[in-house]
């Protein structure tokens, strides 16, 4: 065996040993979290903070017919009344508008204003104007439109900031069923990444927190002068913004039972332009903050800058370079007549998977006996997934000025088509 061959062969072991350590501290971490949670909202509720806050529930919307009225509905069926809700229509050219007024005129009780500005500005700009303008809640939540909430998620998600140290919550965001490949997909890789979140909030790391349902305390947001437009990413933007300004005390949490759903993309492009957008917008935080990385300062947690940053960067690396490794492993295994190293992975990344379905909170025992029969197959599906995001990191790559932010200043995109599972065939 050559040097070439011997190296291939080392740094496979290498990483994949990583990656079960990893998968066992997630597992860990987030039965620590599970025990945690039980005790901890035990005490919440039982905690008075006199009056209910006030929440400012924010919704920017483009071009959102098909799903915009389903979004309001998860509101207004909401346990949490104490809500105003501002809708930012940014010049959308369908009927998103038309359907917005007309279901405030339907609903007068609920408190929702339609806000139109002369020019399209962008998610993270109209999110900006709708709080410093009209939002006067003491909590600010942001909602795509394409998303519906539990009808408990509003008040589980106020119930974590009756803990002071709490300045964010992130929520945990589920995938509609949809029975096809590219929906189940989707529907295990939300199921299995938001797991590792609890671990993640028990060692004080968070960084990502999603746009869909984030929570944070308004004076925070003011504070770091709300969202920034200079990724593709706004959201991930914001959260590493809070974390970089200081984690130790104040914590960014990840919430299990605020609960919403969003509906897959349902094509590999429009999945492959999604991954795109979150793969740059992800690497281009991770370069704008990459001052946190082993960053000894006493305003970080050392979970953050040892350990949650610097896996972050080795993770995008050994993605982008795990196909060819993978491949090379593969032949060599072939033409030395072994599969142990495949059967190992295989076991491993099938019994994670399982122990990521059985104990998730919202699966009744029927859904995660339908789950489990998928899991032998999951492995290689997996693959599909992964060959997107390192199509996605490729295309990253040949436009380092992007990463990089040189000359970039915009954080534009358009949602991928989505059609709204009641209405596939």
């Amino acid at each position: 065996m050559n040097f070439i061959q011997t190296f291939l062969i080392y740094v496979f072991l290498i990483v994949g040993t990583i990656n079960f350590l990893h998968l066992g501290i997630f597992i860990i971490g987030a039965n620590v979290y599970d025990i945690q949670h039980l005790r901890k909202r035990k005490i919440l509720k039982a905690r008075r903070i006199g009056k209910s806050p006030l929440l400012s529930l924010v919704i920017p919307a483009y071009n959102e017919e098909a799903s915009i009225i389903r979004c309001l509905e998860s509101i207004r069926k909401n346990t949490y009344r104490k809500v105003e809700v501002f809708v930012h229509n940014d010049r959308s050219t369908d009927n998103t508008a038309a359907l917005i007024r007309k279901y405030i005129e339907q609903h007068p009780h609920m408190n929702i204003r339609l806000v139109s500005r002369r020019k399209q500005v962008g998610k993270a700009l109209g999110v900006n104007y709708c709080i410093k303008k009209y939002a006067q809640g003491e909590l600010v939540m942001t909602l795509d439109a394409d998303c519906t909430l539990d009808r408990y998620a509003i008040k589980n998600a106020v119930d974590y900031f009756k803990n002071p140290d709490v300045i964010g919550v992130a929520a945990n965001v589920k995938i509609t069923n949809e029975p096809t490949v590219i929906g189940l997909l989707q529907q295990f890789e939300h199921l299995i990444g938001y797991r590792s979140k609890k671990f993640f909030t028990v060692t004080n790391c968070e960084i990502i927190v999603g746009g869909v349902a984030s929570t944070y305390r308004t004076e925070v947001l003011k504070k770091v002068k709300l969202y920034d437009t200079d990724t593709q990413t706004e959201d991930i933007g914001l959260s590493m913004k809070i974390v970089a300004n200081s984690n130790k005390q104040q914590r960014i949490v990840y919430g299990a039972d605020v609960l919403a759903l969003t509906d897959p993309v349902h094509s590999f492009k429009a999945l492959q332009i999604q991954r795109y957008r979150w793969k740059l917008g992800m690497i281009q935080n991770l370069i704008k903050y990459r001052y946190l990385v082993g960053n000894m300062n006493s305003n970080y947690s050392k979970s953050l800058t040892l350990y949650r940053l610097p896996m972050a960067f080795f993770s995008e690396l050994t993605l982008l370079f795990e196909p060819f490794i993978l491949g090379y492993v593969l032949y060599l295994s072939i033409i030395h007549d072994t599969a142990i190293l495949f059967v190992g992975a295989y076991f491993t990344v099938c019994l994670y998977i399982l122990m990521g379905i059985w104990p998730d909170e919202h699966l009744s025992v029927s859904d995660k006996i339908a789950k489990s029969f998928y899991v032998p197959i999951l492995y290689f599906t997996f693959h599909i997934m992964d060959l997107i995001q390192v199509l996605a990191i490729i295309q990253v790559l040949r436009n380092p000025k992007k990463a990089l932010r040189i000359g970039y200043h915009d954080s534009h995109w358009t949602p991928p088509a989505r059609v709204p599972v009641s209405n596939v065939s």
